[in-house]
């Protein structure tokens, strides 16, 4: 809960301020910590942190970029972490991120370490921005892991920002195909149909089976429409938020050659970028490994990651002997850290290893889609060609006829 107080220096002076605290007694006992005598303590009305995501109000990544690059530039300048903060809550408008960096203030003000309030949003904050966080604290080093981190978020934004702006006209394309097709056979197709019905001449088969489905959907338009669209939401709510939905994604799209050179490129990316910050912020390589491994993306890396760090490393052998026993990681990739690891600059060769894969992963979403569009072209213009098909040979059939 928040308080707002109203408060007494030693020497007279009044100041006021706000405070997070269980109770309006604990609120007294920080201030009597401070030396100051407490005067009115008022709780006042809030944002729960943990609940504002069903309002709309998360913390994005670009949230995250803006903090941890503002954060960086004000402690290279001297600033102090509490100033910092209290800089930030006065100035900012999104009530998500006043929340979480005024629970960050008076978790430093008990005496927390900095990162245990992102530890409490896992949904927010993933288990390597905690970890580099706490690895740079530990160290003193917090000014340049969250340098690196704004750096490495940046990037992850521009990678995320490219993939969507390469799929967003397929998926335009696909939908406006579709709706056109439907409004087809929904209402100009069975007008069609009916003509023919209403003269009495017999359509070939296919031409009856064209017509008789645009007689149903049309007739169960306001049955069928919604229940579909329920169903595409109910399925795409299982293969994109229950976790047997997305194993079996995963499955599907690593058996698609062109998906899967992509899910496979972006997991080497992940992989290189994660490991290389982590290390660079001073973590044992098994607790980095393990923690890379959670943030991959990709249930096989994940599980040789895992595998290399309890079964390799931490058993004595050498990183690249450790890789090399993994058949899912190429080869160039094996080598690069066999030879980084012998010659001390691991880091700098995965975040190079992370730019490769970066531009790599750009050029096979480009690929992938120009491979995709003509495919879907071709499908929707089989469909209207058959439609047409159906609708063109009972014409003729009937001016035969005549």
């Amino acid at each position: 809960m928040k308080f707002k107080y109203i408060a007494t220096q030693p020497d007279g002076k009044i100041v006021e301020g706000e405070m997070v605290a269980q109770a309006s007694g604990e609120v007294a006992q920080i201030l009597a910590g401070r030396s100051l005598k407490p005067v009115s303590v008022k709780a006042v009305s809030t944002i729960d942190f943990s609940g504002v995501k069903f309002f709309g109000q998360k913390v994005t990544i670009s949230d995250k970029v803006f903090l941890t690059r503002y954060l960086s530039l004000m402690l290279r300048a001297g600033t102090d972490l509490f100033r910092a903060i209290d800089i930030l809550i006065n100035d900012l408008d999104k009530p998500v991120l006043k929340a979480l960096l005024t629970e960050i203030k008076n978790n430093l003000e008990k005496g927390n370490p900095f990162y245990i309030t992102f530890a409490k949003y896992p949904n927010f904050f993933s288990s390597v921005f905690v970890n580099l966080v706490k690895a740079g604290e530990a160290s003193g080093n917090l000014t340049a892991v969250l340098d690196n981190l704004s750096v490495s978020l940046e990037k992850e934004r521009e990678l995320k920002s490219k993939i969507k702006s390469a799929l967003i006209y397929p998926i335009i394309l696909l939908v406006m195909s579709l709706l056109m097709l439907l409004l087809l056979v929904t209402f100009a197709l069975p007008k069609i149909a009916n003509v023919f019905l209403s003269t009495g001449v017999q359509p070939p088969l296919f031409s009856r089976i064209v017509f008789g489905i645009g007689l149903f959907l049309s007739k169960n338009a306001l049955i069928i429409f919604p229940l579909g669209g329920i169903a595409v939401v109910g399925v795409a709510y299982f293969l994109l938020a229950v976790p047997v939905g997305k194993k079996l994604l995963s499955l599907l799209a690593s058996h698609l050659p062109l998906i899967s050179t992509v899910i496979d490129q972006l997991a080497l990316q992940r992989f290189a970028a994660t490991l290389a910050s982590l290390l660079r912020a001073g973590m044992p390589i098994i607790d980095s490994l393990e923690i890379t491994a959670d943030a991959v993306g990709s249930e096989k890396f994940k599980s040789s990651l895992r595998h290399i760090a309890r079964e390799g490393i931490a058993k004595g052998l050498t990183i690249g002997d450790a890789f090399r026993r993994e058949a899912v990681f190429p080869l160039v990739v094996i080598n690069l850290i066999s030879v980084s690891e012998k010659a001390g600059h691991l880091d700098e060769i995965l975040k190079t290893l992370s730019g490769f894969y970066e531009t790599e992963v750009d050029n096979a979403v480009k690929t992938m889609v120009a491979f995709i569009e003509p495919i879907m072209l071709l499908f929707i213009g089989v469909l209207i060609g058959s439609i047409a098909l159906a609708v063109v040979v009972p014409i003729y059939q009937l001016v035969g006829g005549i």
